[in-house]
């Protein structure tokens, strides 16, 4: 019975810790910074919170900035809905974020050589607790440059045969465990009932095999 109340809590432990790792994960990673000409391109801008279950008002603003850094320009904001701002971008950008919006992103469709610049992201908290609300900017900047052409990117290339044995490999694992589960509580089971055989058998026995009768 414990072999086997093992098995189970041991089986227990890999599906919990299987559940951990597909949930979703708020990750900041590195954004794009090549885009191919008539291609659409995504603008990546990630600002995770730490605390996902406080409240918090988000305002995000989109800026385009000229080359000779002059000027400014605003062309998407999100104001509790996403908005494209300007005559010209107005049509070719699209919301691209999540809806805890960790992730407010946006996209370029049909991207021009004349796209080529530096975006900016800004993201406005103002966070909700119970005697105070604080508030806290974010700026992250995207260097965009267009190519007429897509490159070789072998660091790419790479990364992709990587993450697919990973996901094999832990696939593979995964039911190899499963396995040995299923084994362990198979063969705890037959234990259990063995057990329960010879416990029945042995009365019987008795009775079929009296002892000597008792004289005076």
């Amino acid at each position: 019975m414990k072999t086997q109340t093992r098995a189970v809590f041991h089986c227990l432990s890999i599906l919990i810790l299987t559940v951990q790792v597909s949930q979703p994960v708020c990750v900041d990673v590195t954004p794009e910074t090549e885009a191919v000409l008539g291609s659409t391109m995504k603008l990546s801008c990630i600002a995770c919170m730490k605390r996902e279950e406080i409240n918090a008002e988000t305002e995000v603003h989109w800026h385009y900035i000229t080359k000779d850094r002059s000027k400014n320009i605003t062309i998407f904001r999100y104001r509790g809905t996403p908005e494209a701002v300007g005559e010209i971008w107005k049509d070719r950008l699209t919301w691209n974020g999540s809806k805890d919006l960790q992730d407010v992103s946006i996209s370029i469709k049909n991207v021009t050589l004349n796209d080529t610049g530096t975006y900016e992201c800004l993201v406005f908290r103002k966070f909700f607790y119970d005697s105070y609300t604080p508030s806290f900017v974010e700026n992250r900047t995207i260097n965009l440059v267009v190519l007429e052409k897509a490159g070789d990117d072998k660091t790419a290339f790479y990364s992709e045969i990587m993450m697919y044995v990973l996901l094999v490999f832990l696939t593979f694992w995964l039911l190899v465990e499963m396995i040995y589960c299923y084994r362990k509580i198979s063969k705890s089971d037959e234990q259990a009932q063995d057990n329960t055989t010879d416990y029945l058998v042995i009365p019987s026995e008795n009775k079929e095999n009296p002892g000597p009768p008792v004289t005076e």
